[in-house]
């Protein structure tokens, strides 16, 4: 009997006992999408944290860590600047460095006519909108002019939008940071994604950041390398120049970003493992089904053997009728759930703003695993149709 023949007679099977046949599957439909599900939702949170710690990418951050020599020596360091404006010039001039992105940021009150609040107010220069591309819900963004002149300018958060303006057009208000005045010029689009918290902010030009506070410090500096080959190098030349040009030893540092989001992704891999694995378990719990199922079916079949045998069918031939029987069962079953669970993780992925990942190994993976259950699971009940015995089988009732 041919490959094919055994394909239709197990298709034939399992059309005759249709229901029977659903609700075997049901537990390999199941067990493969929720692992399809786990993974695509798994991989997807993965990409968007990497995303949000790495931001546009090529980036290493800097940061100034005070000796313990340095703090005894002269405790005041603790609150003295991290940066100033001479390092951005220093930073700038290397050779391998894209753009250095510096902020300032300062709580704050707000008030705006009877209304008050408290706000994170940002004093950023041009590369941090170039580099985080604050996208606009309505007004502007900062032109060049306005970073070099310090103009009395600012962007609000959506949710500082809809804290004092609610139902109002902010743009062309004057709002009151620590008494001093600034127009709103923009509102920046509502957030979203994975840390997407709404926090009231207010955003300025550095040199306006400067005259609102009267201060000169720079808080947190990212450097964006050409490359990413050049990111070591990049992060190695500037914490050599500002060490030599603070006159301090190892104190500024980076942080690699990249090298962050990997690591956290590696947690994250580990945790769509063993969450998987659990859910794997409910294949396993289908592929018991399946077993049970193929063994009634051995049983409801035994005269059916008998004349396959009398009529010169060899117990290899019924082995594989049955065996194929069961892969075809599993397989069916796994494509089902493949398609289930590319169905919910989509869904799931559209309403938490983040994708839905399913690579082409996830598929194949579980229509092999979906074939190796009905192998493995079909095994026992394919075994025991073949070593019946024929004129037993023939008698059987």
């Amino acid at each position: 009997m041919s490959m094919m023949e055994n394909m239709k007679m197990a298709l034939s099977s399992l059309k005759a006992h249709k229901l029977r046949s659903i609700l075997t599957m049901l537990g390999i439909i199941i067990g493969v999408g929720a692992v399809i599900i786990v993974v695509a939702i798994g991989q997807g949170g993965e990409a968007v944290l990497k995303s949000q710690i790495t931001g546009p990418g090529n980036t290493v951050e800097l940061y100034y860590q005070p000796s313990e020599e340095e703090i005894q020596a002269n405790p005041s360091v603790l609150y003295d600047a991290a940066f100033t404006s001479e390092d951005i010039r220093i930073l700038e001039a290397i050779p391998e460095v894209e753009q250095v992105v510096a902020s300032s940021s300062e709580y704050s009150p707000i008030r705006y006519r009877e209304q008050t609040g408290d706000s994170s107010v940002f004093g950023i220069n041009q590369a941090y909108m170039d580099l985080n591309n604050l996208e606009m819900e309505k007004g502007q963004g900062f032109s060049e002019s306005d970073f070099r002149s310090g103009r009395r300018a600012a962007l609000i958060s959506y949710s500082l939008q809809e804290k004092f303006f609610e139902g109002q057009n902010p743009l062309g208000e004057v709002i009151r940071i620590d008494n001093q005045p600034v127009e709103i010029i923009g509102v920046l689009a509502k957030p979203t994604g994975l840390f997407a918290f709404g926090s009231m902010d207010v955003y300025l030009p550095f040199n306006t950041w400067k005259m609102v506070f009267g201060k000169d410090d720079i808080t947190q500096m990212t450097l964006q390398a050409i490359s990413a080959d050049h990111i070591q190098t990049v992060g190695e030349k500037a914490t050599f120049q500002l060490n030599q040009l603070h006159n301090t030893e190892d104190s500024y540092m980076v942080i690699n970003m990249e090298e962050m989001a990997e690591g956290i992704g590696q947690i994250t891999r580990i945790m769509t493992i063993i969450i998987g694995s659990i859910a794997g378990i409910s294949l396993f719990v289908g592929g018991i089904g399946v077993m049970n199922i193929m063994l009634v079916s051995v049983t409801e079949r035994t005269r059916e053997i008998g004349i396959r045998m009398a009529l010169g069918a060899t117990r290899n031939q019924v082995l594989t009728q049955f065996l194929i029987e069961a892969i075809i069962l599993t397989l069916i079953g796994g494509i089902i759930g493949i398609l289930l669970g590319w169905g919910v993780s989509s869904i799931v992925a559209f309403f938490a703003g983040w994708p839905s990942l399913i690579s082409w190994q996830v598929v194949v993976g579980g229509i092999v695993f979906s074939m190796v259950i009905g192998i493995i699971f079909g095994l026992l009940p394919a075994n025991k149709a073949s070593k019946l015995d024929p004129i037993e089988a023939l008698r059987y009732e």
